[in-house]
């Protein structure tokens, strides 16, 4: 009803006008007195410190998604990282190892040029390209041929020794016989002591000497080389170490293994030397004059 004021039983305390009066100039005293004394800071910091839970526990959800969706994401950054760099590991050891085989073939080459100038013949360079068909053979094939000058019959060496000898040649290729072959023999001569022999292949991998007495003078260690008497390999050339002496009193002969001097089945560039200057004719045999029935008499002297 217009006009109608209510009893005087709910008439109680100030008017709203006069209550915001007071709660104004009460704050603004509360701000500046809080901005001269800062006596309510102690209170904050004790209402943050109380809050703090409360805030981490409705932060946490927003936190678990963001922190899961990192782990992910770098997972598989990290994943493909662990792939390119495994394959750049495999790039670079295989890079390595070109680098590492042409250090050692550069190495290789460079030790045979200065055999080659070491040489009186001529010599030419070469390489092996496989291993022959038989495989019970001590055979290889080379890149040189009757093109490049090599002759069948031509020693073949690198820088520490010789390896063997030309036994066939092709325009482009010629066949190379080990010294371990069981059909290769080389006449030699010991170091020491200066006393002949005929070194064979043996077939395995090894040589040997044969045909030498069981009280011949040798003995493990001995070095080995070319004597030179066959006309075709130089004289001095390094070819084995005999690697023990095995004496029978039941067996004529004594058995000498011995090792290879040279890379005979390891490396892949060779040298094949030039034949050597023809050796002199050898002198005539006296005439044998028949005097008799079987009987023999001697050149008559001048």
């Amino acid at each position: 009803m217009v006009g109608h004021s209510p009893p005087p039983f709910f008439k109680r305390g100030p008017a709203p006008l006069a209550k915001l009066v007071f709660f104004l100039v009460l704050s603004l005293a509360l701000l500046v007195s809080d901005l001269n004394l800062r006596y309510l800071d102690a209170f904050r910091t004790g209402l943050s410190v109380l809050a703090y839970p409360l805030q981490m526990a409705a932060a946490t959800p927003a936190d678990f998604v963001r922190n899961a969706s990192n782990y992910f994401a770098s997972l598989v950054r990290l994943q493909i990282e662990n792939k390119e760099l495994k394959n750049r590991q495999l790039q670079g050891g295989e890079r390595l190892l070109r680098l590492d085989q042409l250090e050692q073939e550069n190495r290789r080459l460079r030790a045979l040029l200065e055999a080659r100038e070491r040489q009186p013949v001529k010599s030419v360079v070469a390489e092996i390209m496989y291993t022959a068909k038989d495989p019970f053979s001590r055979k290889v094939i080379l890149d040189k041929g009757t093109q490049a000058g090599i002759e069948a019959g031509q020693a073949v060496v690198d820088d520490l020794g010789v390896i063997g000898q030309i036994t066939r040649v092709f325009p482009m290729q010629s066949e190379l016989t080990l010294l371990t072959d069981r059909d290769q023999a080389i006449p030699v001569m010991i170091v020491r002591n200066g006393l002949r022999a005929v070194l064979f292949g043996a077939g395995n991998g090894l040589m040997e000497l044969r045909y030498l007495a069981a009280n011949a003078d040798v003995q493990a260690g001995d070095k080995v080389v070319t004597s030179g008497l066959d006309g075709v390999f130089l004289a001095g050339l390094p070819v084995a170490t005999v690697a023990k002496v095995e004496r029978d009193q039941a067996r004529t002969f004594a058995g000498i293994p011995c090792l290879p001097a040279a890379g005979v089945e390891q490396y892949g560039q060779v040298l094949v030397l030039g034949h050597r200057e023809a050796l002199p004719s050898r002198p005539p045999e006296p005439e044998v004059i028949n005097k008799g029935k079987g009987r023999r008499g001697r050149a008559p002297r001048d």
